[in-house]
């Protein structure tokens, strides 16, 4: 994985699991590679998928069974869903109106790059 400098390595590493459950990798109660397993997949330090994972738990996408590892969360796809809707909503798109409007971008142009 290719780390960028405009997020934390373990924030990105807790994007690209919620990226995995979207993508249906990962469903509902599945169980997901230990911190380590990931760490070494990723080439990171194990605490820096530690704090992925704590991350990842405290937002109820994933959770531990003591000694058997760490699980998808039921509806945790649901809920990264709708925390990125939201994300998307409040960032992405005030910014991509702001430069359809300095670079003269209609509505109308992005609909037709989207019917292609």
């Amino acid at each position: 994985m290719n780390f960028t400098n405009d997020k934390a390595i373990y924030i990105q590493m807790a994007d690209r699991l919620c990226d995995e459950i979207l993508a249906g990798t990962y469903k509902d109660d599945d169980r997901i590679p230990s911190v380590r397993e990931y760490a070494v997949m990723l080439q990171v330090n194990t605490n820096t998928a530690v704090k992925a994972y704590d991350q990842l738990a405290r937002d109820g996408i994933i959770y531990n069974k003591r000694g058997l590892g760490y699980f998808v969360t039921a509806g945790a796809k649901k809920e990264i869903k709708k925390a990125r809707k939201q994300e998307f909503m409040k960032q992405t798109l005030p910014e991509m109106f702001r430069q359809m409007k300095l670079l003269d971008i209609t509505i109308e142009d992005i609909q037709k790059l989207w019917q292609q």
